[in-house]
């Protein structure tokens, strides 16, 4: 048996491993345990994920908590370090680009563990996002690169990477998204829509966490009234993040806003697929629901000046927006007038299995 710890943390690595997960557990040379750093630790930003994945509880929890990113980093990788020493595992494989994916790879490679790392060789060429620095950190030190597009291999390859490490396996998120939605028949997915007042491809979704959007009161206060613009066009659900729910809250930024303008919770996975795969678009700064948006052929504005996921822009229905051009895309939306765009080759629900395949064949030996 291969020993092979699974490291998820925050919302993004959750749907990325549970595929994974699945895939190996029908693989039995190899045994999959599962590390939940804790650097998301809400009901709904994590725990709900193991409900709505249909995923065992983790084998190990650090419980590492909030704090700078130094500290948070700093406290992942003591607490994994000690798991590295009790289970002596034969790979790590890391997910994305968060605090999590870096400390745990680091922490791996110390000790002369090898690193696997899914999504790798995406690049914003912008080292400002903390999550530039993860990737590329990661990419550096793991022995096996599984990239979702062409531009991941190119990226790695310009990088100095030996061509044998790099793998593209496809989108592994698509993979997850597939699943729940296939298991959420029409009646559930508009009972979910009509709980908001809502009807299918008759509102705005919205998701913004990144800290260039959400930590300065007058980009936040200037975001938030366009949105309140566009709800009287088409209303608009906004599920806030507790990191943008909190600025709000302490810029007391006023809040009158229309009625079809709706400031709402986190909701569940699941019910946040259903929301995409029924909203007329996307405004966002994520990068994996540029991806969702793109597999599902949802037009998307991307409020940031990059992307990670270029593929989302030349085959998909992704467009970079900023404050200045925002508007005026809303409208050419609203009025049909949008690129159509196509799946990426490889986005096809079987990531995790091309990703398995490479594993078995992996030496698995302590370098």
């Amino acid at each position: 048996m291969a020993k092979v710890l699974l490291i998820v943390g925050a919302r993004p690595n959750f749907m990325k491993m549970a595929p994974l997960y699945f895939a190996m557990v029908k693989a039995p040379p190899l045994e999959p345990l599962i590390v939940h750093t804790g650097q998301h630790y809400d009901y709904v930003m994590s725990q709900a994920f193991f409900e709505d994945l249909a995923l065992p509880q983790p084998h190990h929890f650090l419980g590492t908590g909030s704090g700078s990113h130094a500290e948070q980093t700093a406290r992942i990788m003591v607490e994994f370090e000690t798991v590295l020493l009790t289970e002596k595992p034969d790979l790590v494989v890391v997910f994305g680009d968060v605090n999590s994916t870096l400390a745990c790879s680091l922490t791996a490679k110390k000790l002369l563990i090898p690193v696997a790392h899914v999504e790798a060789g995406l690049r914003s060429f912008d080292e400002t996002m903390p999550e530039e620095i993860n990737r590329r950190v990661t990419d550096t030190v793991s022995d096996l690169l599984f990239t979702p597009s062409p531009d991941g291999d190119e990226n790695l390859r310009r990088e100095g990477v030996a061509p044998d490490k790099i793998h593209r396996v496809g989108n592994i998120m698509i993979d997850s998204l597939i699943s729940i939605l296939n298991r959420i028949d029409a009646d559930q997915q508009a009972q979910i829509v009509q709980r908001f007042g809502l009807g299918r491809r008759n509102y705005v979704l919205v998701t913004l966490h990144r800290p260039s959007n959400v930590d300065e009161r007058d980009g936040l206060e200037q975001i938030l009234r366009y949105l309140n613009r566009l709800s009287s066009q088409i209303p608009v659900v906004f599920p806030v993040h507790p990191r943008t729910r909190k600025n709000i809250e302490a810029f007391g930024i006023e809040a009158s806003f229309h009625d079809a303008f709706q400031i709402v919770e986190p909701v569940r996975y699941r019910e946040f697929l259903t929301l995409e795969n029924n909203a007329r678009f996307i405004v966002t700064d994520s990068g994996g629901i540029q991806e969702e948006a793109t597999y599902l052929g949802l037009p998307c504005l991307t409020l940031r000046p990059n992307t990670e996921r270029p593929v989302t822009i030349t085959e998909g229905t992704n467009e970079l927006a900023d404050m200045n051009g925002i508007e005026a895309q809303s409208t050419r939306i609203l009025a049909g007038r949008w690129k159509e765009g196509r799946i990426p080759d490889l986005w096809d629900g079987h990531t995790a299995e091309r990703i398995t395949r490479v594993l078995l064949e992996f030496p698995g030996k302590r370098h």
